[in-house]
C-alpha cells in the first residue's frame, strides 16, 4: 500500500523539476469563455442560414429566427406528407416500396 507521502507517477516529472502550465488568469479565462461563446454562436448563424438557403420562401426575407424555425417545421412536414402521397400512388399503381423508404 502507499503512503500519503508517495507521489502518484502521474505527478512526478522524470527530471524532476516541474513542468506545469502556468494557471490561466481571470482575464485569460474571461477572453477564452468571450471567445468560445462567440464561435457557438457563429455556428448557430451559419445553421439558420443554411435553413435560409434550403427551405423555399426564406430568402430574401429578415432573419426571425422563430420564424425560419416556424416554416423548416412546416415544410418538413410538407415533404412527409408529399412522400406518403406518392408512396400511396405507387402501391396503388401495383408497384412496390420497400419498408426501408417508407419510413
Amino acid at each position: 500500500m502507499s503512503s500519503p507521502n508517495n507521489k502518484s507517477p502521474s505527478a512526478l516529472n522524470l527530471d524532476g523539476a516541474g513542468d506545469e502550465k502556468p494557471r490561466l488568469t481571470e482575464e485569460e479565462k474571461k477572453q477564452n469563455h468571450i471567445a468560445s461563446e462567440q464561435k457557438r454562436r457563429q455556428a448557430i448563424r451559419e445553421g439558420f442560414d443554411r435553413l435560409t438557403e434550403l427551405v423555399p420562401g426564406l430568402e430574401g426575407q429578415g432573419r426571425s429566427e422563430g420564424l425560419v424555425l416556424k416554416r423548416t417545421v412546416d415544410y418538413m412536414h410538407d415533404q412527409i406528407a408529399e412522400r406518403q402521397r406518392l408512396i400511396a400512388r405507387i402501391e396503388a399503381a401495383g408497384g412496390q416500396v420497400d419498408e426501408q423508404h417508407k419510413r
